[in-house]
């Protein structure tokens, strides 16, 4: 007799009832995926067959098979936005959207190691590896969002004249009450990023910052550079200081000017031990109730070397010692829950990535924010309080 057929019946065959596993998430999310329309699948399936052509003949399977692709389908191949979301190519059009993502491939602003310029690119690349749907949180973008990549704002090779156009940019977009979804590009974006939302916003907006690095100095080699957003952004007379938080700062490479403004301003700053001592949950508390203290509207800020460099190669500032990448995204959906007016993604430098799982995370992010906030109502709900009118 053989080992199996000894042990078997008595180690691992047995007639006990199955448990009831309707608690699990993976459970729930099966059951879950039943709800979720494919009207808009259906849309684009026709659509890429009415615009892409019938396929050959040859074709078996003809039910979401065009001659062109015109769709999400194969990954690997098609026009490089955003998820495959539609190229607006008129930006005056950019209010018929919920969601506009658009990239700022700006790195001047870099101290460091440069790159970033190409981090927009590289994050749409490898954002065709993605479906719209997040199967945990049983939300299908496609299905709920009207969604649109609008290219990237032309910043040329001048700081100050980059920021302005970037503020123009983003300024357009939320004023025309679409969410812009941002992709740097360097941190210092950060000041332009929210400049163009403070100009539209009423009422005070709170900034949310995931960071190793405190970016509150007033300058930097005599510039406004990646490690300076923060103190510029807080002299906006609607973006208080005091609205501030800094989640994940520490290490080595927290320069003492930004720390003395930090302080002298009141922002609060919470660190990578902080987080591991007080729980994730907790952090998430403190992070809305600070930014939201007074405030109507919340931009959360993603740099993505926030996240231990072991995970993200590819990024201007590596730091040791950041967030496990679940940390990260549990924060950034906890957040979401309460809804935001806009996100950036910055520091994704594609130059030093490792098979694009840097620029991988930073789409990672968005699109879990973006999923939270539908989840929550928060999009096209909410959300339409923050605009001016």
């Amino acid at each position: 007799m053989t080992f199996y057929k000894k042990h078997a019946p008595k180690f691992r065959n047995h007639n006990r009832p199955r448990p009831d596993f309707s608690y699990l998430e993976g459970m729930k999310a099966l059951e879950q995926e039943s709800c979720v329309p494919m009207t808009e699948w259906a849309r684009e399936v026709e659509n890429s067959k009415k615009f892409g052509l019938e396929p050959a003949k040859s074709i078996e399977d003809k039910s979401e098979i065009s001659c062109f692709q015109r769709g999400e389908l194969p990954h690997w191949s098609g026009i490089n936005t955003m998820i495959k979301t539609q190229f607006l190519e008129d930006i005056r059009q950019v209010g018929k959207y919920d969601v506009a993502f658009v990239g700022v491939p700006f790195d001047i602003g870099t101290t460091y190691r440069t790159g970033t310029r190409f981090g927009p690119e590289a994050m749409r690349r490898i954002s065709s590896l993605h479906s719209p749907y997040n199967f945990e949180l049983g939300v299908d973008l496609r299905e709920t969002l009207i969604c649109c990549d609008v290219g990237d704002i032309y910043c040329p090779a001048n700081i100050t004249k980059s920021h302005d156009q970037i503020t123009k940019g983003i300024a357009h977009i939320i004023g025309e009450t679409t969410m812009p979804m941002i992709m740097g590009g360097d941190h210092s974006i950060g000041y332009p990023c929210v400049r163009g939302i403070a100009e539209c916003v009423e009422g005070n907006v709170g900034i949310i910052h995931l960071d190793r690095h405190i970016d509150t100095q007033e300058k930097d080699m005599d510039e406004i550079m990646h490690t300076c957003p923060w103190f510029h952004a807080t002299n906006i007379p609607n973006c208080p200081p005091v609205n501030l938080v800094q989640v994940g700062i520490g290490g080595w490479q927290v320069p003492r000017p930004g720390i003395q403004k930090g302080r002298s301003r009141g922002s609060t700053v919470l660190t990578i031990h902080d987080i591991e001592s007080i729980g994730i949950d907790k952090t998430i508390e403190i992070a809305l109730e600070v930014a939201w203290q007074g405030a109507s509207a919340v931009y959360l800020s993603f740099d993505i070397d926030s996240i231990d460099c072991g995970f993200v190669p590819g990024t201007g500032w590596p730091e040791s010692g950041g967030f496990l990448p679940r940390e990260a995204l549990a924060i950034l959906k906890g957040v979401a829950q309460e809804g935001v007016v806009a996100m950036e993604v910055v520091e994704v430098s594609p130059p030093y990535d490792i098979s694009d799982i840097t620029a991988l995370l930073g789409v990672r992010a968005m699109v879990d924010v973006l999923a939270t906030m539908v989840k929550h109502n928060q999009l096209g709900g909410k959300l339409q309080q923050f605009y001016s009118n």
